[in-house]
């Protein structure tokens, strides 16, 4: 039995005249008569009463009929995931991503991936930059957002975002009433990072840049999460470099004050492996590049 038996055999059931059914189908009658009886044979029972003048259900052909339209229906469901699955339109996905990006861009690509794929599941993993490089190479996500540089020749990555560095201050501390805050007011200050094994192209850009302005930063607190650093800074232990997106945190009793000259910027980008390409991470590469494009023109203005 092929579907298009049961297709043949609902458009007889649908007629009740095997010339009209036939002219439906664009065939000759004695082929699809043929075909029928052919069907009635593999079945085992007769679907239809012919006479001279009608053409009519048995009792069989009538709960026949009734599967036979769900059987086309579903390979009709069928074919069409099959090209959802395609395009990228159904599935899941995982993306890891560096604490850091859950102010502006985790938000804001999440946003525009649900309203334009919205049947794509979609797993998010906190992670910092080393776990993300780890988990792509491991196939435990598709997609990271990291902070460059790495050291992983292996993966394609693209930039999202060059933000300039801010301090993150307490809303009490003596520097916080100032508009901008230089780099040296902050030497005999304890800082609050991520440990240098976890991010260590973060880590080494903020130790530089202390020392080009002629001190060594002194770690006060070393943190998991910039939710973490946050806190710490709001309750009175220490100070952290940050990128400007973290002014959307909007965390009680933190302030940000930007940093005087030409401060470093803090790199972050998609990363994914070129040998683990799915439709669905297709999809969200193309929605990031497009966020990209937009963040890059707005900076530009």
């Amino acid at each position: 039995m092929e579907l298009r038996h049961l297709r043949y055999f609902i458009a007889v059931a649908e007629q009740l005249h095997f010339s009209k059914a036939a002219e439906q189908l664009h065939i000759a009658q004695p082929p699809l008569s043929q075909q029928i009886r052919q069907l009635e044979q593999e079945i085992g029972v007769p679907l239809f009463h012919r006479t001279r003048r009608s053409v009519t259900l048995t009792t069989a052909g009538e709960a026949f009929l009734e599967e036979a339209r769900k059987t086309i229906a579903q390979a009709e469901r069928a074919i069409q995931v099959a090209h959802q699955a395609h395009q990228g339109e159904i599935g899941h996905l995982e993306i890891g991503f560096v604490s850091s990006a859950t102010a502006e861009a985790i938000p804001e690509l999440m946003q525009r991936f649900h309203r334009q794929i919205p049947r794509v599941a979609i797993g998010l993993h906190g992670m910092f930059t080393v776990e993300v490089v780890q988990a792509l190479h491991t196939k435990t996500i598709q997609a990271g957002l990291l902070h460059p540089p790495i050291a992983d020749e292996e993966l394609t990555l693209q930039t999202i975002c060059d933000e300039p560095l801010l301090v993150a201050l307490p809303e009490h501390h003596r520097l916080a009433r100032q508009s901008q805050v230089i780099i040296t007011q902050l030497k005999d200050e304890g800082f609050l990072t991520y440990p240098r094994a976890w991010n260590p192209g973060t880590y080494d850009q903020a130790i530089a840049y202390c020392q080009q302005a002629g001190f060594t930063m002194r770690v006060a607190q070393e943190t998991n999460s910039m939710q973490t650093t946050l806190g710490l800074v709001a309750a009175e232990l220490g100070v952290a470099l940050v990128p400007s997106s973290c002014r959307l945190l909007r965390t009680t009793g933190v302030v940000y004050r930007p940093l005087e000259g030409k401060p470093p910027t803090m790199t972050l980008a998609l990363a994914w492996h070129p040998l683990h390409i799915t439709p669905p991470l297709r999809q969200f590469i193309a929605i990031t590049l497009d966020y990209a494009q937009e963040k890059q023109a707005l900076s530009q203005v």
